[in-house]
């Protein structure tokens, strides 16, 4: 496939933004407001941020609230008072995804324009009613050639085909995916009107001019769709680390809605230090009660992926056990 089958037209690329920044190499962390920082969002925000500072780049910061069902009232300002309180320091404005919703509407008309996506009258059953892919049932193609007769569009769908895509991840080496294989023509503007979180993401990326994206594992296997996204829009392809993630007993990543480990206000320093540790830096012991912009400090000076352990998952009960003495961590 040659490269000017992925690429928009001009004209219909520059409407989707005025400024796509790419000059300076930038970072960035984009927690959603449904809930406090835990662990495992400390976990993920602590190594995009070593990955930016490391290397001297910006590092942003993004609160993805499109998806306003989950959205919980206050949630975004105690995520921002509980980063700087853990001595993160992000460049620029806060970017909210809500403000972004032109963006969202002006790609999608351009990619159903010009045939790369199409309209989809399938409920969520219907949709599911094809075979097992990687992340479910994949897309049986119902809609592919057009609305069936009597059917109103509910959602809209990017077109994918079997051209592999691959990408050499900075912590999970090379990755590969044949979308129509393992996931199927996928959703980009949902059935309540709401764009999808991947076209959002591939936007708001590259209107921030963020060159790369570190962030948990969990989000590996959507890396393809966004790079078929990026492609289709005209738009760089970035580079990607997806840390390991924590998880319970039955595998399970902890989170917002299912154990998460809250944090400790009485002992930031120690729950870097446990971050760090996780994430195979090697701390030493003297920074564990340290000031936070000490530990900070050490940090960014002795940051290294390559010691990021090369797994998707670690254990939180081992950790847990191993740092409760210490940290108070709470469930």
């Amino acid at each position: 496939m040659g490269p000017g089958r992925w690429l928009l037209p001009v004209r219909l690329a520059a409407r989707l933004g005025p400024l796509f920044r790419f000059a300076m190499s930038a970072g960035r962390y984009a927690p959603s407001p449904s809930g406090a920082l835990h662990m495992g969002s400390l976990l993920a925000a602590l190594g995009s941020y070593l990955q930016a500072r490391g290397q001297g780049a910006r590092w942003l910061l993004r609160i993805d609230d499109l998806d306003t069902p989950r959205v919980v009232a206050g949630a975004d300002r105690r995520i921002l008072d509980a980063l700087t309180v853990f001595g993160f320091r992000w460049d620029g404005d806060v970017l909210y995804q809500s403000a972004r919703r032109a963006a969202y509407a002006c790609a999608l008309d351009a990619l159903l324009a010009t045939g790369r996506a199409f309209e989809c009258g399938c409920t969520r059953r219907e949709a599911q009613a094809g075979v097992k892919g990687i992340e479910g049932p994949i897309y049986p193609g119902t809609c592919r050639d057009g609305l069936p007769p009597g059917r109103l569009s509910r959602s809209l769908r990017l077109r994918v085909d079997e051209s592999p895509l691959c990408f050499v991840d900075a912590i999970q080496g090379r990755h590969c995916q044949i979308l129509s294989r393992d996931i199927g023509d996928f959703v980009i503007r949902r059935a309540d009107g709401i764009a999808a979180y991947q076209l959002a993401t591939v936007l708001d990326d590259a209107h921030q001019g963020v060159s790369e994206v570190v962030r948990g594992a969990d989000l590996l296997s959507s890396t393809p769709r966004q790079m078929a996204l990026q492609r289709n829009l005209g738009l760089p392809v970035l580079s990607y680390g997806h840390l390991p993630v924590l998880v319970d007993a039955d595998g399970q990543k902890l989170g917002k809605s299912r154990g998460a480990l809250g944090l400790s206000a009485d002992a930031i320093a120690d729950q870097l230090w446990c971050c760090l540790d996780l994430l195979g830096q090697n701390p030493p012991d003297t920074i564990r009660d340290a000031a936070v912009p000490r530990v900070m400090r050490w940090a960014i000076d002795n940051w290294n992926i390559e010691l990021v352990p090369r797994v998707q998952t670690l254990d939180a009960q081992v950790y847990q056990r191993s740092s409760s003495q210490r940290s108070g961590f709470a469930q």
